[in-house]
């Protein structure tokens, strides 16, 4: 990664400075009015600059060419505003120079961090999230998540910690722990935009984690045989109800973290409500249906889930569900108790703007594995649900990322040998590897035996000449023209159909009237190749 620009000019303009702080400050001159007003428009324009350089940084680790150049310019208007200072009565000079000092050591925080960082905190912004009023959305959970404070340690109030429970962490964290710890690295990335919408709801986090663990082991497109999908596995009809699925482009808001954080929290309150605040039977609800628990409730005069009457009255999934789900909420609140070390993760939320047509495949390749087990694959899956991970996003697109990420992209992504090498196997085809010699092209020989005349063997078995004239052979059949045209098969996106012929994805999107950034297909459509190679 490029050396940031502060650090690159920072001595020679702290050596400046250095002669600067000989010169008096405001409270050692006698300042008129018009010196004042002078000395505030100078401070007012070293915060201008300030901003200037922020926002170019951030551009620079977005790929955009001009942004070095404009973070020289706010350094310059920086020094200019300085050499402006010493002659000017009334300049805070010390505060001048914390301004740039400050500038300094975020850059040096930086580059040691092998990232930029994106110190105003920006929220993934490249895809807007389902936002939409729900009804009778109260936190009902309000006093249960009081009680589920790490802090305080009183999560044993909210729960039963029983045999069933202690089951549960002992499969977590035996045979079950690198499916927890992936849930948790996974969590971690889409935390940003999950957590805030249960805090504001009155949930607490350790019971998110639990049931996204449970769930999906933090897979945004994860999806059941039954037809649940999500993090938070939401049945089609269930998530109607709450605002999720379809929403006109062919992308199903059950898959968006966002969305599904907002509608499983209201759901819950919901089962919190009817239920008398009972964790157990709410989750209960959740996995085994929300009129089996309030039936089961009501006819047990709210007993606890642990109760044979009521336990026996759910089916075997949920048995497991409700003690799983709890015990992954308890490790998270207490790992150290358990000698869990969750993995560190570099998830601070920051955008990326392509600097080139791409797939998350290619991103995945070129990006590699620094600061992760795995890679990348699915912090940019879970971080953009709309694209399919080998359909080509176009550039100049702005996606979802962490700082550690638009880092990596910079550096390996936007061109260079691991940019290279990730886009030749990215389009590599496997049937360019098969060798299909061609007839013209063949030197081998047969043995047939003996050669008869077609007419002398005729005449030999009927005594006379043949009757019938001789058939001339018939000519070669012309070699078959490239392929115009593909029937979608199953499961078939642009990428790949691209892949498999050649083609030119923009063109062929543009042929076929497709729009970006989805290039939405379906099953037995007809695609002219148009812009394609074979």
């Amino acid at each position: 990664m490029p050396v940031p620009v502060l650090l690159a000019r920072g001595l020679p303009v702290l050596a400046l400075a250095s002669l600067l702080l000989a010169v008096p400050d405001a409270h050692a001159q006698r300042v008129s009015a018009r010196d004042r007003a002078k000395a505030e428009a100078l401070q007012q324009r070293m915060g201008v600059a300030e901003k200037r350089y922020t926002d170019a940084l951030l551009r620079v680790a977005n790929a955009d060419p001009k942004a070095a150049g404009e973070a020289d310019a706010a350094l310059e208007d920086m020094e200019d505003v300085l050499s402006e200072c010493v002659g000017q009565k009334g300049c805070q000079m010390s505060t001048l120079l914390a301004t740039y000092k400050r500038l300094l050591k975020r850059d040096a925080d930086a580059e040691g961090d092998d990232s930029v960082a994106d110190e105003a905190g920006d929220t993934l912004q490249a895809d807007p999230d389902h936002i939409g009023p729900l009804a009778a959305d109260v936190p009902e959970a309000a006093r249960a998540a009081a009680l589920l404070n790490d802090k305080r340690h009183a999560f044993d109030s909210m729960v039963e910690y029983n045999p069933a429970i202690q089951a549960g962490i002992r499969r977590w964290l035996t045979d079950m722990r690198p499916a927890l710890l992936t849930s948790y690295e996974n969590y971690q990335n889409v935390r940003a935009v999950m957590w805030p919408e249960w805090e504001k709801r009155g949930l607490p986090e350790a019971l998110l984690f639990g049931i996204m663990a449970k769930e999906s082991n933090g897979r945004v497109h994860a999806s059941s045989r039954a037809g649940a999908a999500g993090l938070m596995q939401f049945m089609p009809a269930t998530g109607r109800r709450f605002g999720l699925g379809p929403d006109g482009t062919g992308f199903d808001t059950r898959f968006d973290a966002r969305s599904a954080a907002e509608a499983s929290a209201t759901y819950l309150n919901e089962r919190m409500r009817q239920l008398n605040n009972n964790i157990e039977l709410s989750l209960a609800g959740y996995n085994g249906g929300e009129g089996r628990a309030l039936r089961v409730f009501r006819q047990g005069g709210g007993q606890s889930f642990w109760v044979d009457s009521v336990y026996s009255e759910f089916p075997a999934e949920t048995k497991d569900y409700v003690p799983m789900v709890i015990a992954a909420a308890w490790i998270f609140l207490h790992p150290q108790q358990y000698g869990v070390e969750f993995p560190k993760v570099n998830a601070q939320p920051a955008t990326v703007r392509l600097a080139k047509s791409t797939t998350i495949y290619e991103l995945t390749i070129c990006l590699g594995s620094q600061g992760t087990r795995d890679g990348y694959m699915r912090t940019l899956r879970n971080l953009n649900p709309r694209y399919e991970a080998d359909g080509w996003i176009p550039a100049g697109t702005l996606i979802n990322a962490t700082t550690r990420i638009a880092g990596l992209y910079t550096r390996n992504c936007v061109s260079g040998p691991r940019a290279d090498l990730a886009r030749t196997l990215i389009t590599a085809d496997l049937n360019a590897a098969i060798v299909r010699p061609s007839a013209a092209s063949f030197t081998g020989s047969v043995a047939v035996g003996g050669v008869v005349p077609v007419a002398a063997a005729e005449a030999s078995v009927v005594g006379t000449a043949p009757t019938a004239p001789v058939v001339a052979p018939r000519p070669a059949a012309p070699r078959a023209q490239p392929v115009r045209s593909h029937k979608v098969g199953k499961g078939e996106t642009l990428g790949r159909i691209a892949a498999k012929f050649s083609c030119d994805v923009p063109t062929l999107a543009r042929a076929n009237g497709l729009k970006a950034p989805a290039y939405s297909l379906r099953q037995g459509q007809t695609l002219k190749l148009q812009g394609c190679g074979n």
